[in-house]
């Protein structure tokens, strides 16, 4: 018996050091093209932050759970971005966004944005959100009083890394003004959708 085929769409993904601006672009698009877009919820070992939904922010999983997934080949990308916390896009994910007839768009770490180019080549549209410098990014995490000391160093030190990353990308959309950057955004996500 012939197996039907299902929607294949394509993955709009952007990347960038924690605190460069990635997710409220996202957040942006979603609002403007939510009917032809839709959000990949990532899985994460982590706790929840105030106010975040369990299926909604992430799908907050047990550490046991997801080497489990990882075993049975459930992830098509995941990485320990922290020590002992893992982040991943389940492959049932992006699946049950095609069978909505939509296109997949990602706010996700730069090391899985250059995994899911490499699995997904031409299908995949690969966007580097850059921010103006390390300190500016470095004071919107500080700003953000969600992590502790500790954290914040890990992070700033991971984001100085991940800058080298830029040029690995399709493009680099910088984020010196953010309203400018979401227009940036729209025009690259339009002219992709249409080719």
């Amino acid at each position: 018996m012939a197996k039907t085929k299902t929607h294949h769409g394509k993955l709009v993904i952007f990347s960038a050091p924690s605190g460069a601006g990635k997710t409220t672009i996202v957040k942006h698009l979603l609002g403007k093209y939510g009917e032809k877009i839709a959000f990949s919820i990532s899985a994460s070992t982590r706790q929840p932050r105030s106010g975040e939904v369990n299926g909604v922010d992430y799908y907050f999983i047990s550490k046991e759970e997801f080497l489990h997934r990882i075993a049975h080949k459930e992830f098509a990308e995941f990485e320990e971005v922290y020590s002992g916390t893992f982040y991943g896009t389940l492959r049932s994910e992006i699946e049950r966004i095609w069978e909505a007839g939509k296109h997949v768009i990602f706010d996700i770490d730069v090391e899985g944005g250059l995994h899911l180019k490499r699995i997904y080549k031409k299908d995949a549209l690969a966007i580097f959100v850059q921010p103006p410098s390390l300190e500016v990014l470095a004071e919107r995490l500080y700003g953000r009083g969600t992590d502790s000391p500790e954290k914040l160093k890990e992070r700033i030190a991971k984001a100085d890394r991940e800058l080298a990353y830029a040029n690995k990308f399709d493009v680099i959309l910088k984020n010196d003004d953010l309203d400018t950057a979401c227009s940036e955004a729209e025009q690259l996500l339009e002219n992709f959708l249409k080719s």
